[in-house]
């Protein structure tokens, strides 16, 4: 794990935090996404870039409230600048996504854009953002697994030492890596349909479900008990998340689906 890649030495030491980079870069992998997909639909790139970047700063906005608010309460209270310290770690995903939801119906109606069809163009770019920004987790050490087995082929152990959020030298879940891989099958899928869909709202629905399913299992698998359980032990704060935005794109999803199929339009 590696979570300061490298230091400047300039202006007194610039320190590049690999959580931070990753997080970066999965913001730079999802505006090209976006950018591609909205001039291969025939949408304004230029419109489409200005809402990615409201989404990008209410997704940070967002996420970052959320794990404050679960996880940080007492460590804000007495330093309240820590908030803005995003580089060190602290960020919960559903927090930044329903954040960037809100703004981007907000900006897409305010702007005649078509709601659906822009967000099929964006949901493959969350995914794919989302799983380069979990890389970051893992060097960091945040958002770990618990104790597994010493002898599965799976674990991963952080050095004795480090300065790892996880618990080192000892063989865990790695969650980071599992959600990694399920973040980039989600986005094959989703880029699958787009070239195929039935009708506009098809991808975004999608991957409101395959995305809380992810999670859901995901948390299973977790062991930093900080994230937030409504239930402890059973219901994860973002497994509650998940539970409502599944329902919410399946019932979308349903509802697109019978009015294609009565032949009252895409």
């Amino acid at each position: 794990m590696y979570p300061v890649l490298f230091k400047i030495p300039v202006l007194g030491g610039i320190t590049i935090y690999s959580y931070g980079l990753m997080v970066a870069l999965g913001f730079v992998a999802a505006i090209f996404w976006v950018a591609f997909e909205s001039r291969r639909l025939g949408q304004n790139p230029a419109k489409a870039m200005d809402l990615i970047f409201c989404v990008i700063i209410a997704g940070i906005v967002g996420s970052r409230i959320l794990h404050v608010a679960i996880s940080e309460r007492e460590r804000f209270l007495s330093d309240p600048l820590m908030i803005f310290r995003i580089w060190e770690g602290g960020l919960v995903f559903y927090g930044g996504l329903v954040a960037a939801i809100v703004v981007a119906i907000w900006f897409i109606r305010r702007n005649g854009m078509p709601m659906l069809l822009t967000m099929d163009i964006f949901a493959p770019a969350v995914a794919l953002g989302h799983a380069v920004g979990r890389i970051g987790c893992f060097l960091a050490g945040c958002c770990y697994g618990r104790q597994c087995s010493p002898d599965a082929w799976y674990r991963v152990v952080f050095p004795t030492g480090s300065r790892s959020f996880a618990p080192t030298g000892v063989p865990l879940y790695p969650t980071q890596l599992m959600e990694v891989a399920g973040e980039l099958a989600i986005f094959a899928v989703l880029v699958f349909i787009s070239r195929r869909k039935r009708f506009e709202g098809q991808v975004i629905t999608t991957y409101l479900m395959l995305y809380a399913v992810l999670r859901s299992f995901n948390e299973l698998f977790r062991g930093d008990s900080e994230r937030g359980f409504l239930i402890e032990g059973w219901l994860s704060t973002s497994q509650f998340i998940a539970l409502i935005l599944f329902a919410a794109g399946a019932a979308v999803y349903v509802w697109k689906w019978r009015r294609r199929e009565k032949g009252e339009g895409r």
